[in-house]
């Protein structure tokens, strides 16, 4: 078994079709095959169910799969850790963010790190923390940046988790709506009256807020629903009705005004986490150094004002 039979094996389940498969690894089809009969002849197990128009995993193959793409990310690691020994040149990092990271801290953070490391390759995947930490866990990220709630699901055990920062969540309104004008702070109760803008299914800050609602008994009026980050700030900016976002996303904002949510309040926390069984490559390490250094200049710019971005307690 080889890497190059592992690579032919998982782009044939991806696709589902060996002519086609073969294409994209620009192999002869007959060659893509013969790596395919020769890894299924030493691992004793056919992997596929061979049908006209229909190829399909054999249970034996199912197990393969994120055996296979493990093995796979973990040999690109080993390659970028080889090319990292010309001292930070070279390399890759993988990194993973929720999308109201995305707008705020990681966007400083990945201008800082190409100015430093122009010779790193710089992978973003953007998506909810759940869907991170698979990411992290199968290898395809080097580190994530996710969120919890205060009742979130820790990371599971083989990742490693270095809390950064807490922040409220506060609710925002156009400069131009009187809605939160001379408001300093808004209940849950005053809030579920007031048109509001809901993100999509896959933010978590969406499922804090509608537990929320639900723990009180209230329901929200909303007025949009299932909206990513960019199209809320935009809707909320135009006065299409209000939102609960994460105190972060207020930086550099002019065009909206902001109140803190009470009874209850909401925050979330902000993490950094990897894989506790791989070690880092020099320019993951890096990555990892400067987004610890940039949490806390954030941190320590907001306690100078509003006080809704803290420091997380060190673990």
């Amino acid at each position: 078994m080889n890497l190059e039979q592992l690579q032919s094996f998982v782009e044939v389940a991806r696709i589902g079709h060996f002519t086609r498969a073969a294409a994209q690894l620009h192999l002869a089809q007959p060659s893509l095959s013969r790596q395919i009969s020769t890894l299924e002849s030493d691992l004793g197990s056919e992997l596929f169910h061979r049908a006209r128009g229909n190829i399909t995993l054999t249970d034996a193959g199912e197990s393969l799969l994120p055996l296979a793409r493990r093995m796979l990310a973990d040999a690109d690691t080993v390659r970028y850790e080889m090319q990292e020994l010309a001292g930070l040149k070279k390399g890759r990092v993988r990194l993973g963010a929720t999308p109201t990271l995305c707008i705020s801290l990681v966007a400083d953070v990945l201008t800082s790190f190409h100015v430093a490391y122009p010779g790193i390759d710089l992978h973003l995947t953007e998506q909810g923390s759940r869907g991170l930490l698979d990411e992290l866990a199968g290898g395809a990220l080097d580190i994530a940046l996710i969120t919890t709630s205060e009742d979130g699901v820790p990371p599971a055990t083989s990742l490693q988790r270095t809390p950064l920062l807490t922040e409220e969540l506060v609710v925002i309104s156009s400069m131009r709506s009187p809605i939160l004008e001379g408001r300093q702070s808004l209940t849950l109760e005053e809030l579920a009256a007031i048109e509001q803008i809901t993100f999509h299914e896959s933010y978590d800050l969406r499922a804090t807020t509608m537990q929320a609602f639900h723990a009180a008994g209230l329901t929200p009026k909303v007025v949009l629903e299932g909206a990513e980050m960019d199209a809320v700030l935009r809707c909320v900016e135009r006065g299409l009705g209000v939102a609960v976002v994460p105190a972060m996303v207020m930086v550099d904002r002019p065009g909206l005004r902001s109140a803190r949510l009470t009874a209850p309040s909401l925050s979330r926390s902000i993490s950094l986490a990897h894989r506790n069984d791989v070690t880092l490559t020099r320019a993951a390490q890096a990555m990892q150094e400067m987004i610890i250094d940039t949490a806390d200049i954030l941190s320590s710019a907001n306690r100078a004002t509003t006080g809704l971005i803290t420091r997380a307690p060190q673990q």
